[in-house]
């Protein structure tokens, strides 16, 4: 039997209990990087949780066009959901990385 208590902490939380166990995940993580390298072959993100994604730099025509300085140019937007490249106006999110198939 849950309790009163039990169900009003996992609504604020956002966390959830499961029969036989408790999960201390949040209901979606959301992606966030917090590095880039950027090599004219390779665009890698490191993210907050651990993980590194790594794609082609071909798939992204102006990061594949820009110089090796340009490309070393970049920060984070909106607290790490994207990369910003000012000198060449190129925006990539990070969910977007992640769908790519």
């Amino acid at each position: 039997m849950r309790s009163r208590r039990s169900s009003a902490s996992s609504k604020r939380t956002g966390r959830t209990s499961r029969k036989g166990g408790t999960s201390t995940l949040p209901d979606k993580l959301e992606p966030l990087a917090v590095d880039v390298r950027c090599t004219r072959d390779c665009l890698r993100v490191a993210l907050a949780d651990g993980r590194e994604i790594s794609v082609p730099v071909a798939w992204f025509p102006r990061l594949s066009a820009a110089s090796s300085a340009q490309r070393t140019r970049w920060r984070l937007i909106g607290g790490g959901i994207g990369i910003h490249w000012p000198g060449i106006d190129e925006d990539i999110s990070v969910e977007s990385l992640l769908a790519i198939k």
